[in-house]
């Protein structure tokens, strides 16, 4: 009941969102050349299905995706574990990451491209830097907030430094640093299409690039519609990830 009332809502937001496209298509009396009608979308899309050039950007982005992701939340994880726990450098290290958190990836970009060349690296690495510092600061705050209960038990069990990050700290912050997962989703996803925008030949953001320079805006527009979508879906996935842990550590009922 609780699927088809989620459906329920979902499929009225679409009929929303095409019924204002529409109407301000006809109010605004716009040429299909500058802002393609839905049912224009939709024929470009079916078409990018048929050609299976669909399928191929979208399989290369998210294999970019998963891996810089992954990367990133593995590395930031473990680091933001043992960081926490050893404050003096902590306080040197945070500065840094404080200034380099809001510098957004792509301005990295030149230096990337230099590096790693065209292709899957560029976008891989920016997704990194994108997912990375959300999940890092996630994981010390998380740390830090750790009831000292906790610890005190550990002590008395007399438990090794390596399984009392793995045994304790890290199942008793996990709740927190889902949340940094939830952010790194957003913005990973984000500028994995601004990276392939740039360093790329392939991916939704080179299909949105390449379509816009020959002019096919409706495929432009199929590219941002499949974007949002897989976006929603990822950050979906990431939600259940987190409920099945938490279940697994008694977290969740």
């Amino acid at each position: 009941m609780k699927l088809a009332h989620t459906l329920l809502y979902a499929l009225t937001a679409f009929i929303i969102v095409i019924a204002v496209w529409q109407s301000v298509i006809w109010l605004g009396n716009y040429p299909e050349a500058l802002l393609p009608s839905p049912l224009m979308v939709f024929w470009g899309i079916v078409s990018i299905i048929q050609d299976g050039t669909l399928f191929t950007h979208v399989q290369i982005s998210l294999f970019r995706f998963f891996v810089g992701y992954i990367t990133a939340v593995v590395v930031a994880v473990v680091l933001g574990l043992l960081l926490a726990r050893t404050t003096h450098i902590w306080r040197v290290v945070d500065p840094i990451v404080q200034v380099l958190r809001p510098v957004a990836p792509v301005a990295w970009s030149p230096f990337i491209v230099l590096w790693f060349g065209i292709g899957n690296m560029p976008a891989i690495v920016i997704i990194f830097i994108a997912a990375f510092f959300p999940v890092l600061l996630s994981t010390v705050s998380a740390v830090k907030k750790i009831d000292p209960t906790y610890l005190k038990l550990a002590e008395n069990l007399e438990l090794s430094r390596t399984s009392l990050l793995w045994k304790i700290i890290f199942p008793a912050s996990f709740p927190y640093i889902a949340n940094g997962l939830h952010i790194a989703v957003g913005t990973a996803w984000i500028f994995l299409v601004a990276g392939e925008m740039i360093g790329a030949q392939s991916g939704l953001g080179y299909l949105i690039v390449d379509s816009r320079n020959a002019l096919d805006l409706d495929l432009v527009l199929a590219g941002i519609f499949f974007i949002g979508v897989l976006g929603l879906l990822l950050d979906k996935a990431i939600g259940l990830f987190e409920k099945w842990i938490g279940r697994q550590w008694g977290v969740e009922s």
